[in-house]
């Protein structure tokens, strides 16, 4: 048996050594660079745990004091989600609505409780004991997130609304006491003319035909005191709001009817109805006596062959109603003084209609204006809001 033995130069040794020695020092030296990045990626991650652990508190403290706020807050704050389910509410809320609240349905539950008023954003809250007088409330809602959850801010506005309605009140006792005079003018006038005509009666000689005319101007003298007398207990009572859902179409048409029989000397009436099925939230009567009233001043202001508009329109939240006539127009001087109680420009008129008109208005939740030149016919126009419906 033969053996080959194979010789390795030492220069081939002295090269393989040589490489093994440069990779372990390249070894080495990544080793060192990795540990340094591993310390620095240390520190650099306590550094940023001890931010995120400040950060936390921070808003852990954060949330711990909007949450007592929300607790002490009077003003009831409900949470909704994207589908209208309430997922948190405040202790105020809780009370006012006295059910649990979370978990329901905004439309279905809680705001079944909630009766619309004629302003925007007020409500009249059925509280959980039937006994209980009605609340008042204001709510109003904002954007949570984009996911399109909102937040519900009620306000109970019950004493504030019981103190305005008492201002009112007192504002127009103020208003009989200042025009007291006036009044007394106005009941003594018609009164002394009544007992006047009532005197000729007596007269045994007085011819039959005289005695009928002087009955019938003593019965003019009397309706028009009772007229009197009914425009001014509107005026201290004040005309409230009801809660009938008015269509603006319908009333405008009520109108029609009621007041195209009273033309005459050639006057024509045009409605304009622009109203798109809008309704109204409150008295029906008191605002067709309103524009009743409206309609009966175009008619005296106007000359045969004028004409007279009824109009209602819709416009963003509010319906639109004018009454405009082509009459002689109102002097500017006195267009200020137009809806002060008393005050009147007519030999017969009681100077309450425009003050009854303006209070409707104003309990509605509405404004009237006039816009009127000499010469160039006037046009009474009646802001409201919108009936919840519409």
């Amino acid at each position: 048996m033969t053996s080959t033995s194979k010789h390795i130069a030492p220069e081939e040794l002295e090269q393989a050594f040589s490489l093994f020695n440069l990779a372990s020092q390249q070894l080495t030296g990544a080793y060192q660079e990795l540990q340094q990045q591993v310390e620095r990626l240390t520190a650099e991650l306590a550094v940023a745990n001890g931010e995120l652990r400040r950060q936390f508190l921070e808003k852990e403290a954060l949330s711990e004091r909007l949450s007592n706020l929300l607790a002490a807050m009077p003003a009831g704050v409900v949470v909704l989600n994207q589908v209208g389910i309430i997922i948190d509410a405040n202790p105020a809320a809780h009370a006012m609505f006295g059910t649990a609240l979370p978990g329901e349905n905004w439309d279905g539950g809680a705001k079944a409780e909630l009766r619309p008023t004629v302003l925007p954003n007020e409500w009249e809250l059925l509280p959980p004991d039937s006994t209980a007088a009605p609340r008042r409330v204001s709510i109003t809602g904002s954007p949570l997130d984009s996911a399109g959850g909102q937040v519900l801010v009620i306000l109970d506005i019950t004493a504030a609304y019981a103190t305005q309605r008492e201002l009112q009140r007192h504002q127009r006792l103020s208003a009989m006491g200042e025009m007291a005079a006036g009044l007394a003018h106005q009941l003594r006038t018609p009164l002394a003319t009544a007992l006047l005509y009532a005197a000729h009666l007596g007269k045994t000689t007085l011819p039959e035909a005289e005695r009928v005319r002087f009955a019938e101007k003593v019965l003019a003298r009397l309706r028009h005191l009772e007229h009197l007398i009914q425009d001014m207990l509107k005026f201290v009572k004040g005309e409230t709001a009801g809660q009938e859902n008015i269509v603006v179409a319908a009333m405008l048409t009520e109108l029609q009817q009621v007041i195209e029989p009273q033309l005459g000397g050639n006057l024509t009436l045009s409605v304009d109805d622009q109203s798109a099925g809008a309704t109204l939230l409150g008295s029906r009567k008191a605002l067709t006596g309103a524009l009743l009233n409206l309609l009966e001043n175009a008619m005296q202001a106007c000359r045969d062959g004028g004409k007279i508009e009824l109009s209602g329109a819709r416009v963003g939240h509010e319906v639109v109603l004018s009454v405009a006539d082509s009459g002689s127009g109102i002097d500017p001087s006195i267009q200020e003084r137009l809806f002060e109680p008393f005050f009147t420009t007519r030999s017969d008129g009681t100077g309450l209609g425009l003050a009854i008109v303006r209070g409707v208005v104003e309990a509605h939740g509405g404004t009237v204006t006039l816009d009127s030149a000499p010469g160039q016919g006037s046009r009474f126009t009646l802001r409201l809001p919108l009936g919840a419906g519409s």
